[in-house]
């Protein structure tokens, strides 16, 4: 993983030394996080299995290897994990290439960010060829860089995807705001040493040192943000 030196601590007018923010995509941007499961039910439906509504705790916010993998030792599905990855990102465009719901206050967000020039990543669990699937409906041009699951050595929960996001952008990890929906994504952003709002999908998230917990992204703005991040 390729690391980088702490940009210059710059601050605004308001005294925050906010340097970038880092965004997740499913659950958080795009109201998907259901189509995961609602895609994964199916396909494992034709292999002749159901699923345990228990099990979507499990696999929600995670890489594709990890939440895949899970089913199919799960459900004793006789498929591979090659397989059954193609299926599940061929089953998921498909829904997405219907209909891509923004989550409430995600429009107004990432304009707000592009407004003030605020240097701002998409970090997601999801496929380079999910991630550019979004983009086209989402907007490639309210993000400076995006980062993929399948672009990372180790994905989340690890740091790695935000430490290259950061380091792809210049700035210090610590002086990142990071808004994420899963507990899988707020330890991968947390490990990063980023400061993190929480906007829970699927299941519950506490509160924690450096981790703020909000109910939707309209109570997130700009100003919010940078509260969050002074020294």
């Amino acid at each position: 993983m390729t690391s980088t030196v702490p940009a210059p601590v710059t601050r605004t007018a308001e005294g925050s030394a906010l340097q970038a923010v880092l965004l997740d995509m499913d659950g958080t941007l795009v109201d998907t996080e259901g189509f995961w499961w609602d895609v994964e039910a199916e396909v494992f439906a034709g292999l002749g299995h159901t699923l345990d509504d228990s099990w979507r705790h499990v696999v929600v916010g995670g890489p594709m290897t990890r939440s895949a993998g899970f089913l199919i030792e799960a459900t004793g599905a006789d498929i591979t994990l090659a397989e059954l990855t193609v299926l599940l990102n061929q089953g998921f465009e498909e829904r997405i290439d219907r209909a891509l719901p923004l989550m409430p206050g995600a429009a107004r967000l990432l304009a707000e960010l592009a407004a003030h020039e605020i240097p701002t990543a998409l970090v997601s669990a999801s496929h380079r060829r999910i991630i550019d699937r979004v983009l086209g409906l989402l907007g490639p041009q309210y993000f400076a860089l995006t980062v993929a699951g399948d672009e990372v050595s180790r994905t989340k929960p690890h740091p790695d995807p935000y430490l290259f996001a950061a380091a792809g952008l210049g700035v210090d990890p610590v002086r990142c705001a990071v808004v994420e929906d899963t507990a899988t994504g707020v330890a991968a952003a947390e490990a990063a040493g980023c400061h993190v709002v929480a906007v829970p999908s699927v299941a519950p998230i506490t509160p924690a040192d450096r981790r703020t917990v909000v109910t939707s992204l309209e109570e997130v703005d700009l100003a919010f943000l940078r509260g969050l991040i002074t020294l």
